[in-house]
């Protein structure tokens, strides 16, 4: 009966969100629209868009982890997002907008040619249909775990099955402005779900858990100590690492430069790119804060010693020690997150199919 529960709840979830979406997302009145949302949508929704784009049930359950074996390491990334953002805003949303261009490989094909453009958008097809395969697998093991145990054996792709055509009913019917009012809606699900999380974990830790986790260093976010070359969270490595990797991800791929095209003007692209990165960084040092708080409730055990990796210990602790219903909300944001990246997904390679491959070579 208690595992009940918290189906009902994810049940209520996939409905709600399906509903929501289709009622935000407006009537659309040419291809333009439903790649953009007539450039018309707010910067603060775009911004909290982008982030529940990059944020996948990957993130959500690893992130913890990450905090659990280390410390607020994932925080450091974000200085680097940071800078490679401002980059991105400065130096490339400003040819983009002065194009007009839907797709970001428009501005390839209108610089070097189209066989570039079609080049660039089938990379990015590939890539991105094989990232969502990963992602949307991920999403779908809490989902089994929970069925298991209220006795229910429901195959993979069953699964699988449900969440892509909820995904797909809503991203299809309304376009842009479905995808981003979803994802913050989805955004909000998660976040409030890693809220809760903290607020349970500290009542059962108390100030002596705080403490043992101070001690300890779960709280450091900055390490200048560990060797640039072979530690991913070196100050330097993290730093550098961070900004390039987010000038490559947000300045050149179509599934975040597809939002910030839908922001009203380069200035409300900018505030929400930038944004995305102070977002981002308060979304790590959250997550990061239930996997020190994990630790301290554990007493510190190494994740070996309670045959558990750094991937599973968050969602053991969702599915085992929440009070019923809980269990099925943090679930149900783990979906969010997953929904979240795969409308993006579906969005993006539907734009690029059309504009950079069909419409590019066909009249």
């Amino acid at each position: 009966m208690t595992h009940a529960v918290d189906l009902a709840v994810i049940v209520a979830y996939l409905v709600a969100i399906a509903v929501v979406g289709l009622k935000l997302s407006g009537r659309q009145r040419s291809a333009t629209d439903w790649f953009t949302g007539e450039r018309s949508l707010p910067w603060w929704a775009v911004m909290f868009s982008i982030v529940a784009t990059e944020t996948s049930t990957l993130t959500v359950i690893s992130v913890p982890g990450v905090a659990y074996g280390g410390s607020f390491s994932y925080v450091e990334l974000a200085v680097g997002y940071l800078i490679g953002r401002v980059l991105v805003a400065f130096v490339l949303l400003p040819l983009y907008f002065r194009r007009d261009v839907v797709s970001a490989y428009q501005y390839l094909g209108q610089r070097f040619g189209r066989p570039t453009q079609g080049l660039a958008s089938l990379t990015f097809l590939v890539t991105r249909l094989l990232a969502e395969g990963v992602r949307l697998f991920a999403g779908a093991i809490p989902i089994k775990l929970l069925l298991a145990e209220l006795g229910l054996d429901v195959n993979y792709v069953v699964i699988v099955l449900v969440i892509t055509a909820v995904t797909v009913a809503y991203t299809y019917v309304g376009g842009m402005k479905a995808v981003v009012w979803t994802d913050f809606l989805q955004m909000g699900l998660y976040v409030v779900g890693a809220v809760i999380c903290v607020v349970v974990l500290a009542t059962q830790v108390g100030a002596a858990g705080w403490a043992a986790a101070w001690e300890a260093g779960k709280f450091t976010v900055f390490d200048f100590a560990k060797p640039v070359l072979t530690s991913p969270y070196a100050f330097v490595t993290a730093v550098v690492g961070g900004a390039l990797l987010t000038m490559g991800s947000h300045g050149s791929d179509q599934l975040i430069a597809q939002r910030v095209l839908s922001c009203r003007s380069l200035s409300d692209g900018r505030r929400a790119m930038i944004g995305s990165a102070a977002a981002i960084g308060v979304q790590f040092a959250l997550f990061s804060l239930v996997g020190a708080l994990l630790w301290a409730r554990n007493g510190g055990a190494p994740l070996s010693a309670l045959h558990l990796t750094s991937d599973q210990v968050f969602g053991e602790f969702i599915l085992r020690d929440l009070p019923t219903g809980l269990s099925g909300l943090l679930v149900a944001g783990i979906l969010a997150a997953t929904m979240g990246s795969l409308s993006a997904a579906l969005n993006s390679l539907s734009t690029s199919t059309l504009t950079d491959l069909v419409t590019s070579w066909t009249r």
